[in-house]
């Protein structure tokens, strides 16, 4: 359910063609404009906790919540065409939303909480992941992802703080941030490394989510901000390359949407009991309240 698995699909198929590919480094201005712009969505999801949205996407047309419970996964660029350019990278920005009927909130915590089960969860890309430090409304995980298209294999290792928020007994939302993104030479070979943060081919640099999530009509409504920074995209390839990096954020959202959705459906009895890092009804309940920080 992260930005992660989303971006690396569509960075590498950018890094594929001829030329783009080569060692390239963060720098200050392409973080300064990336915190910039997270300060802009976390700004646009005050909005919806202060009332002057829906709390949730799907509620701002009326069809949307319609198409959901018929099983579709909808997606939507949160601005532009679901890209912006900045100094020396590009952000992406994807909204997707799915409901899963039958469910509790305590399903959907048990599985976005089992940081050690999403190498399960969202296999292929997600190639191991598992808990650093939980708490009742905090926690902090690591993954690596490990992703080909083309001729590219780049594999990432991320670590991640998350917090959960609870607006009332039956909505809340999370927010998960990197804290460190680090790409992996040779990746499962002798003399595999890492290379230093902010150093490489620059596939992701830093990943934001915002999920969104509220249990009514007979389910839970589960909605995805994936923001992810990566490295840009020549001027002179942007057309050929934007179409498809489009097409690749659409499919990849959905499936870790659907993902999700089927992990929630196919749990046992008492799911806040199998999450490695779990949080019951009641604690959700008891726990943070609303407000961006």
């Amino acid at each position: 359910m992260k930005a992660a698995k989303i971006t690396i699909e569509l960075t590498l198929l950018a890094a594929g063609f001829p030329g783009l590919l080569s060692a390239i480094a963060l720098q200050p201005d392409t973080l300064k404009a990336w915190d910039d712009y997270i300060r802009s969505a976390d700004s646009r999801m005050q909005t919806r906790l202060d009332g002057q949205r829906p709390f949730l996407w799907t509620d701002e047309a009326p069809d949307r919540g319609a198409r959901l419970q018929h099983g579709e996964i909808l997606v939507a660029p949160v601005v532009q065409r679901g890209t912006q350019s900045v100094a020396g990278g590009l952000i992406h920005d994807w909204l997707g939303a799915a409901f899963i009927p039958n469910a509790a909130i305590e399903g959907l915590l048990a599985v976005v909480h089992d940081y050690g089960r999403y190498k399960e969860f969202y296999r292929p890309v997600v190639a191991d992941s598992k808990v650093l430090a939980c708490t009742q409304t905090d926690q902090r995980f690591f993954m690596v992802w490990q992703h080909r298209v083309l001729l590219i294999n780049a594999a990432i290792e991320g670590q991640y703080q998350a917090r959960d928020f609870a607006l009332d007994a039956r909505r809340g939302y999370n927010i998960a941030t990197t804290t460190q993104v680090r790409e992996i030479e040779s990746y499962g070979k002798d003399g595999e490394y890492l290379l230093p943060p902010g150093q490489g081919n620059g596939f992701v640099w830093r990943l934001h989510s915002i999920a969104r999530y509220e249990e009514r009509d007979g389910g839970v409504y589960l909605e995805l901000e994936a923001i992810a920074l990566t490295r840009s995209i020549p001027a002179s390839l942007r057309w050929v390359v934007n179409p498809v990096v489009n097409r690749l954020s659409i499919n990849s959202l959905a499936t870790s949407l659907r993902q999700t959705r089927d992990a929630v459906v196919s749990l046992p009895q008492s799911p806040e009991r199998i999450a490695s890092c779990a949080i019951s009804r009641h604690s959700f309940e008891t726990g943070k309240k609303g407000g961006v920080e």
